[in-house]
């Protein structure tokens, strides 16, 4: 037990355990982030604009016009710049349609800040993790060079104890985070599909479903 409060106070270790320790706070914190300002921006938000559009494209420009203006989700906020830029030239629909794509733009970088954090937090808990398992094994190794004749068990605890820790630490929070960030992402191209169909919708409007029927 000695060898390994040793080994587990060796500053060595204690730093790589101190920087995995900031990596999973820094995950945490990121993901809080990340959750709060997407329910703050209203991603995801379709059947709001559903309800936009169907006033639109039903000739209702005015109520149409005035949910948007309420700029309670991303895709509410983009419409929003669609209408303004039809309504100010209404026979050029490239603009209406190039104010709603500058406007995704911004929509879009505010939604992908800070994921390369968590890219980050992926690439590198691993990394520290195998840091931590070769300082054990060095440290382990040194023991028993350092040992004279039969070696006991416990004078190796240290360096194993170490290794296989900071192993597993790193490998758990890269997956945890991993999963996170992979999740935030499904959630932007998704937005951003939706942005695409928003835009051509309010514009060139929407697909009849009885002549996609008679395609088939």
């Amino acid at each position: 037990m000695d060898s390994l409060r040793m080994q587990a106070f060796d500053p060595l270790t204690l730093a790589v355990f101190a920087a995995l320790g900031f990596l999973s706070v820094l995950a945490i914190t990121v993901a809080l982030f990340k959750s709060i300002q997407f329910a703050r921006l209203g991603v995801g938000k379709r059947r709001r604009a559903e309800e936009i559009l169907d006033n639109w494209l039903s000739g209702r420009a005015d109520e149409a016009v005035r949910m948007a203006t309420q700029r309670k989700s991303v895709l509410a906020r983009i419409l929003q710049a669609v209408f303004s830029g039809v309504q100010a030239k209404p026979n050029d629909t490239t603009y209406a349609e190039e104010l709603g794509r500058q406007t995704a733009i911004i929509e879009l970088a505010q939604m992908t800040d800070r994921l390369r954090t968590l890219d980050m937090v992926v690439q590198a808990a691993p990394m520290l993790g195998l840091l931590g398992t070769v300082i054990g094994m060095i440290d382990a190794f040194s023991a028993l060079a350092a040992s004279e004749g039969a070696v006991d068990p416990t004078t190796l605890a240290g360096g194993i104890w170490t290794a296989l820790t900071t192993t597993a630490l790193g490998l758990a929070i890269a997956l945890v985070t991993f999963f996170i960030a992979n999740w935030f992402e499904s959630r932007i191209d998704r937005e951003r599909n939706l942005i695409e169909t928003v835009i051509s919708a309010a514009i060139h409007g929407r697909l009849d479903p009885s002549a996609t029927a008679k395609l088939r």
